[in-house]
């Protein structure tokens, strides 16, 4: 009687235990643990992180990390911590937690346009992913992809064509360089190709020529216009006389990229620079800036005209009077020069 009394409050003692056990361990991998209020939080993972370097990261959004970090040890997740960026839901359980970490990276948005630089793409796209700006400049500018792509330090911001593309938060410097290298290709295709071949131009030339006819006029339905003035004036061998290129040839000289320069003055035309289209024909040696699609695609599908001179039209703003001549051009600049001296715009 006694020996039986020892076996089952032994027994019971065994069963309180595993009881104990099992509510723990359900506890620990499928009650809810998170402590955000919004319906989502997101955690923004390092490619080379740690439990520790997760800790830090998750502490703030969970009711109790011990549980978690046991449920990660026990589903082996503490050994392969993944990089990337990742949605919990208000509610998660640990279990959910970690099958989330482990599998569902999300990708995010990354947009550019109208840089003037690479520095400036770089310093863009490394707020929008994992990759340093000086991570991003030294792949931009290796020698050896410059070489795969045909292209040199001064064309290569041809390379990153302007848009929103999807990346996974961790992507690399490299990551990113080669995506925008298969996004280039894929842009110029066949029919593009085509068009600039029918205009002499190489792809190259194309967006360095679109770099100022997007600079020159902000509206889309009147680029073509505008591309087809420059282009009258390569096929006629004149120079271009593009302000913005030497406004950019300013900047250049200053070294910095921010000044805001309004007014182009007439000793600005004598600066000497590669840029300056007033003092060195033909296009400048890569683009002045980033043009949008659309400023490319003005190029190709540029307006078949006879004009070759335009100035900005005061009497509708953010267009431009086209002119045939230079004495036509010049009553057009006379009625703009008056403008801006109203303004008393002297930079």
């Amino acid at each position: 009687m006694y020996l039986r009394k020892i076996i089952l409050t032994v027994l019971l003692i065994g069963l309180l235990i595993g009881g104990i056990f099992v509510y723990y361990v359900y506890s620990a991998f499928f009650s809810s643990n998170t402590a955000f209020q919004n319906k989502e939080a997101y955690v923004y993972i390092p490619s080379n992180a740690n439990m520790a370097d997760l800790e830090e990261l998750l502490t703030p959004l969970l009711q109790d990390y011990e549980s978690f970090r046991a449920v990660a040890q026990r589903k082996q997740y503490s050994e392969r911590v993944k990089g990337g960026k990742y949605a919990l839901r208000k509610g998660m359980n640990n279990n959910e937690i970690v099958n989330t970490l482990r599998s569902s990276n999300m990708p995010v948005k990354v947009s550019f346009n109208n840089q003037e630089s690479l520095e400036a793409l770089a310093g863009r796209v490394a707020q929008q992913i994992e990759a340093d700006s000086i991570s991003l400049i030294n792949a931009f500018q290796d020698k050896t992809f410059l070489k795969e792509q045909d292209t040199s330090l001064e064309t290569s911001l041809g390379i990153y064509i302007p848009n929103s593309y999807e990346f996974f938060w961790n992507s690399s410097a490299i990551d990113f360089r080669e995506r925008m290298a298969k996004e280039y290709k894929r842009f110029w295709n066949e029919e593009r190709l085509m068009k600039a071949r029918s205009k002499g131009l190489s792809p190259n030339q194309v967006v360095s020529l679109a770099a100022i006819v997007h600079k020159e006029s902000a509206k889309i339905d009147e680029r073509p216009r505008v591309a087809g003035v420059y282009l009258n004036r390569l096929q006629k061998g004149m120079p271009l006389q593009a302000d913005p290129t030497v406004i950019y040839a300013l900047k250049q000289k200053l070294n910095n990229f921010d000044t805001i320069i309004r007014r182009v003055l007439y000793k600005d035309l004598t600066i000497d620079s590669p840029y300056n289209t007033y003092k060195y024909a033909g296009l400048p040696p890569g683009p002045i800036t980033m043009p949008d699609i659309s400023a490319i695609d003005a190029v190709l599908n540029a307006e078949d005209h006879d004009y070759y001179y335009f100035v900005a039209n005061v009497e509708n703003f953010g267009y431009h009077k086209f002119a045939k001549n230079l004495q036509q051009h010049n009553r057009n600049k006379e009625q703009y020069i008056r403008w801006i001296n109203s303004q008393n715009i002297n930079r």
